[in-house]
């Protein structure tokens, strides 16, 4: 006879047991972090690019004032699949921040790549996060 109980009660203590560790496994004076990279594409249609002082300006107007803490940038080509099948390749722009976990970070995020979105006539933004620890 199945015992519904005892099975949620496995899976309670599994997931303290997991808490606990992850805990114990933070190096001392670290808080939770996490590390996003966000990929800005350069090609604007088939015939434009975001230029260097356009994009000088986007940071200066926009990344900088959204995490004053800091970033880290750097160019980078990369390639992707279009919805037609056809592969395209392209300069692009990188992001890091690293950012303490806070209500107001996705807020943040969220509105740099939106502008540049709208600024500069991008379908989008890909955007990584990862877990981390940090201190600062």
């Amino acid at each position: 006879m199945p015992r519904p109980w005892l099975r949620a009660c496995t899976i309670a203590l599994t997931a303290a047991s997991a808490a606990a560790c992850v805990q114990a496994n933070r190096p001392a004076g670290l808080k939770a972090a996490h590390v996003e990279r966000l990929y800005f594409g350069r090609n604007i249609g088939d015939t434009a690019i975001v230029s260097d002082s356009a994009w000088n300006g986007f940071v200066r107007a926009v990344l900088t004032p959204a995490f004053p803490e800091g970033a880290t940038v750097w160019d980078a080509a990369g390639q992707w699949r279009a919805p037609n099948g056809q592969l395209v390749r392209e300069r692009s722009f990188v992001v890091e921040l690293v950012h303490l976990v806070t209500p107001d970070v996705e807020a943040r995020v969220q509105h740099v790549m939106a502008d540049y979105k709208t600024r500069f006539a991008q379908q989008s933004v890909l955007r990584l996060v990862t877990n981390a620890w940090a201190g600062f």
